[in-house]
């Protein structure tokens, strides 16, 4: 896979899913989203669970101010909407 001039892209040899996870840049495009590679469907879900908890935690843990059960929720559905999953 080519994705520019003279720059060539491996996949791992037996992926099976890729995972671009995607931080909120506001009015633009993340231009640098994380990508992972899983052979495993299992081991996809789990680091799609663990990632997005992580940035979930991080946005708590570094409010201001409470964070009541709905806007938690919020946030969870948010941080999952940042991951975009394809079958290869």
């Amino acid at each position: 896979m080519t994705i520019s001039k003279n720059i060539q892209l491996e996949l791992p040899l037996n992926a099976r899913y890729k995972v671009t996870h995607f931080i909120d840049c506001g009015a633009w495009i993340d231009p640098n989203p994380t990508i992972e590679y899983f052979e495993f469907h299992h081991e996809m879900e789990d680091y799609v669970s663990e990632e997005t908890q992580r940035r979930i935690n991080y946005t708590v843990e570094h409010s201001p101010f409470t964070i009541s059960e709905e806007e938690y929720n919020e946030i969870s559905e948010y941080e999952y909407s940042m991951v975009k999953i394809e079958e290869l």
